[in-house]
């Protein structure tokens, strides 16, 4: 990979040994140990046009700069819609308080050419997101919006197309790809502007289980290669809790609790909840199995 790529390999030594769960209790305290933050949610309140009810209540926490997240909860928690606030084209409309920090910015005071930079989306279904007919004008098409030299452009794509194994149908019609292909010449596309952070959608929703276990592996690279900031939403709780440095449990549009994955399955057992069923299985395992002190 080439050094303009620019950034450095993650180190497991910056990760923060003192990480507690917080509970829901109107605001949660925000972690400062570690890494600082590159997305701060602070207070955050939301409800849809002409609905009493808050799809999104009280949500607090940060992202730290190279952390892998994942936001899991039951579908219709709020998961899709908080991740739409973090990218002011896709905020919905509706009522709102509260403000969301981008490296110290409030987010809607940062511009729509920093924004495409600086954080990247991927949506839920591939076909969304492609905009042109052909994989390698895909690949330049942020770049060339963004007002890049073609020089760094033919770099960049050209690296993407190499980084991703995309080569081998470099010069295909995008109509010709599988769901899978689609979805990670979406992320490659993204990756080519090397965006701070990485937002996904349930980016898997639509592919087969072999594609979707791919382009998950793709994204743990990702962030252990390049040390990219990861916002993940995924039902496949298995292929990415490994990978996780932290969880957030989502219920009713509001955060049930957050911390590493072991401190996620340790709380929501305590709970009795209903989510720690949907826990990876070795997870359940773990935390059923009682402490021995010596």
């Amino acid at each position: 990979m080439s050094e303009s790529m620019g950034k450095e390999t993650k180190q497991n030594s910056s990760k923060s040994d003192k990480k507690n769960i917080n509970h829901i209790d109107n605001s949660i305290e925000s972690q400062t140990d570690g890494p600082g933050s590159i997305l701060e949610i602070k207070d955050l309140c939301f409800a849809y046009p002409e609905e009493e009810k808050r799809a999104l209540n009280h949500i607090s926490f940060q992202i730290k700069e190279g952390e892998f997240l994942v936001l899991c909860g039951k579908s219709g928690c709020g998961k899709s819609t908080l991740l739409k606030h973090m990218k002011t084209p896709l905020t919905p409309h509706g009522k709102r308080k509260g403000e969301i920090l981008f490296d110290g910015k409030n987010l809607h005071e940062m511009t729509g050419r920093e924004q495409s930079q600086r954080i990247g989306y991927v949506l839920q279904n591939p076909d969304n997101q492609i905009v042109t007919d052909k994989v390698w004008h895909e690949l330049a098409f942020g770049l060339e919006s963004l007002g890049y030299k073609s020089a760094e452009i033919r770099i960049r794509v050209a690296e993407m197309a190499s980084y991703f194994g995309i080569q081998d149908w470099f010069y295909k019609n995008v109509a010709e790809l599988s769901g899978g292909q689609k979805q990670l010449l979406n992320l490659a596309s993204i990756m080519a502007m090397h965006p701070d952070i990485l937002i996904l959608d349930e980016p898997t929703s639509q592919l087969d289980p072999i594609a979707a276990s791919d382009f998950l592996g793709t994204v743990k690279k990702i962030n252990r290669d390049l040390g990219t900031t990861i916002l993940l939403t995924e039902h496949r709780l298995e292929e990415v809790f490994p990978a996780a440095d932290r969880v957030v449990v989502m219920e009713g549009g509001e955060v049930l609790c957050m911390g590493t994955p072991e401190e996620i399955g340790e709380e929501l057992k305590k709970q009795n909840h209903e989510m720690f069923l949907a826990m990876p299985v070795p997870m359940q395992i773990y935390a059923k199995v009682p402490v021995t002190r010596s």
